[in-house]
């Protein structure tokens, strides 16, 4: 049976979907950066992915666009960055999957109504006494 990565609540990718590619990573690491490809480029064609509801793969190609593309360099070994480059997906087809809540218009309290009132007078009160002060001088 073919390998299927776990991406998210209810997608499931088997991993013939998925393309890799490899490359030398640049910056600092001397000889071995130069000569290994460690850098990892993780493609992942959601519009086109067969496995996926059809409300997910919506939702997913508005918010991510329709193809997913991360990219991990972080580690010097290869396998390290292909683990990181699978959990990064993961991450962002967690995000783009999640459902903000629902704002429910409330309406204050009555004794929230009157606290914020209250306060507003002993301000008001506070700049009168100020006022009083300075203006008899």
């Amino acid at each position: 049976m073919a390998e299927v990565h776990h991406l998210g609540p209810g997608v499931d990718v088997p991993a013939s979907e998925l393309a890799w590619r490899f490359s030398a990573a640049g910056g600092p690491g001397g000889q071995h950066v130069n000569t290994s490809n460690t850098r990892v480029e993780l493609l992942w064609d959601v519009a086109a992915s067969p496995g996926l509801p059809d409300d997910v793969r919506r939702r997913l190609v508005s918010r991510l666009g329709p193809t997913v593309r991360v990219v991990a360099s972080d580690r010097r070994s290869q396998a390290q960055n292909r683990q990181l480059a699978l959990e990064r997906l993961a991450e962002r087809v967690a995000a783009g999957l999640h459902q903000p809540a629902t704002r429910r218009p409330t309406r204050p309290t009555l004794s929230s109504q009157r606290r914020r009132l209250d306060a507003k007078r002993r301000q008001g009160d506070r700049k009168r006494e100020r006022r009083g002060r300075w203006d008899d001088a």
